[in-house]
């Protein structure tokens, strides 16, 4: 059963389609000089996708048996099955456990740490979709424990994951305007999702949805793109680095000098749990801070 349910996993089936992809992308990029490829760049990218893969083997092995067990305990799993009802209510819950898991990641400073090899790329190109978060690994499929014990089949939650991650990888790119009103309005699309990859003040923190742009529009994170302020893509203090390990870990080491720092273990709590930005001794550049201060 697990070796099937691993076969089940999209990402894999997909891979060579997202190097063609890639290929595609570069190879018009630079035939029209549009400059959204740097060779180091993408073998930084490419160097994240491996990463992760390898810190996920033994974090997914131990959901997996627990997706197993928690069905087992479920009082629904004789309820839902594989009817098409079951298939869309798992999408739908899916999707709104990764906006939560997404949004995570980006204001609890520990989660950041562990997806911000994800954003350190100053380019936003399919290749940046590859630039997998590695640390997030870890801790990624705690979000989705609920779903086995409302009764879904744990073999249905893995081809779920697989099919909104594959949605997503074609999100990341800036080749694509804004669509029709009505798409823009329901899904996530690669001009929303150009927004979650900007530095601009306006733009930080917005856009966490995998396939549906709705979780944000009722929680409060959406921003739409704007032709008045281009998007730019990066961190706000980006690292300026291929180096596969200084892009891997940067963060967490610059958590490990704050937390030297702070003289109390009430603000070393706080680096750990607060957005990214807090800081003990000096000025709040959290989004939510600067985006007040700006009057976004």
């Amino acid at each position: 059963m697990f070796e099937q349910m691993l076969q089940d996993d999209l990402s894999l089936l997909a891979l060579p389609v997202y190097l063609a992809a890639i290929l595609l992308e570069a190879g018009y990029s630079r035939r029209h000089h549009l400059h959204r490829y740097r060779l180091g760049d993408t073998l930084a990218s490419l160097s994240m996708l491996v990463a992760s893969a390898v810190v996920e083997l033994l974090p997914r092995l131990l959901a997996l048996a627990l997706f197993f067990q928690l069905h087992e305990l479920s009082p629904l799993r004789d309820v839902i099955g594989r009817q098409w009802w079951a298939w869309l209510l798992l999408f739908l819950l899916d999707d709104f456990t990764y906006y939560w898991f997404h949004r995570a990641n980006h204001e609890v400073r520990l989660l950041w740490a562990g997806h911000v090899n994800h954003h350190s790329s100053q380019y936003l190109n399919f290749g940046t979709a590859l630039r997998q978060g590695v640390g997030e690994r870890v801790h990624k499929f705690l979000f989705w424990l609920w779903l086995p014990l409302l009764g879904f089949d744990p073999a249905m939650i893995v081809t779920v994951i697989g099919i909104n991650l594959f949605y997503q990888f074609w999100v990341h790119t800036r080749a694509v305007g804004k669509l029709h009103p009505w798409i823009e309005a329901v899904f996530n699309t690669p001009s929303h999702h150009r927004v979650h990859h900007g530095s601009n003040v306006r733009y930080l923190d917005r856009n966490h949805g995998g396939v549906l742009i709705v979780w944000d529009r009722l929680f409060g994170t959406f921003s739409e793109e704007r032709d008045d302020e281009p998007v730019v893509y990066g961190l706000t203090t980006n690292i300026d680095s291929d180096n596969p390990w200084t892009v891997l870990s940067h963060e967490y080491r610059a958590i490990g000098r704050d937390l030297r720092r702070a003289t109390t273990w009430g603000d070393r709590l706080r680096y750990l749990l607060l957005a990214p930005g807090w800081s003990h001794d000096g000025p709040d550049k959290r989004a939510s801070v600067l985006r007040l201060n700006a009057g976004n």
